[in-house]
C-alpha cells in the first residue's frame, strides 16, 4: 500500500462501500486512506427488478442505480461519513452481464464476447447523510481477439478464482490482458473505479490535499 497523504481533519471518515479488492487497492495505492464497509446488495436481484421495471434502460443508468443502491445502504448506517459507491456492468448487443457465477458460465460469457467489441459501463458516486451528493460514469470499449477454445480452456485454468470476482470473466491487469486485440477508455475506469474523477471530487470536497 502506498502512503496516504493526510486529509484534513474534517474529513476523515471516508468508507469504500464495496468488498471489492480491486478498488481497495486502486484506491490505496493512490495515498486515499478508507474505511471498507461493503454494501448488502443483492446486485443480480436489484439488476433484474431493474430491467422488468425499465426494459430500455441503459447500461450506464443500470451501474449508475446499482453504485446509487450500495452507497446509500452503507450511509444511512453511517451519519456524516462519505461513502463511495461504485459498479460496473459489461454490454454487448444489448444484453447486459453481470459476474459469472462459475467457471462454466465464465467460458460462455467469453465464448459470446470472442471475437467482439463490448463496452465496460462503470460509476461511481458519493453518499453522505442518506443523499447522492456525486456521481461520474465512464464508458470503456474493448474487443477481444478470436482465442481458440484450447487457449480459452488453458486461461479458465490458470485464472482460477479471478473469473468469478470480474464481469467477463477477466482482469485485464492480469492474464486477461492475453483475451484482447484493442481496447479503449480509461485504464481504472476498465478495472472498475474511474479513479481519476474520484479523485479531483475528493480533493474539492477537502478530502484530499490539494
Amino acid at each position: 500500500m502506498a502512503n496516504a497523504i493526510e486529509m484534513p481533519a474534517a474529513h476523515r471518515s471516508l468508507i469504500l462501500a464495496s468488498g471489492s479488492r480491486f478498488r481497495l487497492e486502486m484506491l490505496e495505492n493512490a495515498g486515499v486512506s478508507v474505511s471498507v464497509v461493503p454494501a448488502v446488495v443483492d446486485e443480480p436481484a436489484a439488476r433484474a427488478r431493474m430491467m422488468r421495471e425499465a426494459p430500455h434502460m441503459l447500461p450506464a443508468e443500470v451501474a449508475l442505480r446499482l453504485a446509487e443502491l450500495k452507497a446509500l445502504n452503507v450511509s444511512g448506517n453511517h451519519s456524516d461519513a462519505l461513502v463511495i459507491g461504485a459498479d460496473q456492468v459489461l454490454a454487448l448487443d444489448g444484453q447486459i452481464f453481470g459476474k459469472p457465477d462459475d467457471r462454466a458460465t465464465a467460458r460462455a460469457q467469453l465464448c459470446h464476447l470472442r471475437g467482439r467489441m463490448h463496452t465496460l459501463p462503470t460509476a461511481v458516486v458519493l453518499a453522505q447523510n442518506g443523499v447522492i451528493v456525486w456521481h461520474h460514469v465512464s464508458i470503456a470499449e474493448l474487443e477481444m481477439r478470436s482465442f481458440s477454445d484450447a487457449f480459452l480452456d488453458a486461461y479458465l485454468v490458470a485464472a482460477g478464482g479471478i473469473v468469478t470476482e470480474t464481469v467477463g470473466g477477466y482482469a485485464l491487469e492480469g492474464l486477461g490482458a492475453q483475451l484482447f486485440e484493442c481496447i479503449a477508455g480509461d485504464y481504472f475506469t476498465i478495472i472498475g473505479l474511474p479513479l481519476i474523477p474520484l479523485l479531483a471530487e475528493l480533493r474539492g470536497r477537502g478530502v484530499l490535499a490539494v
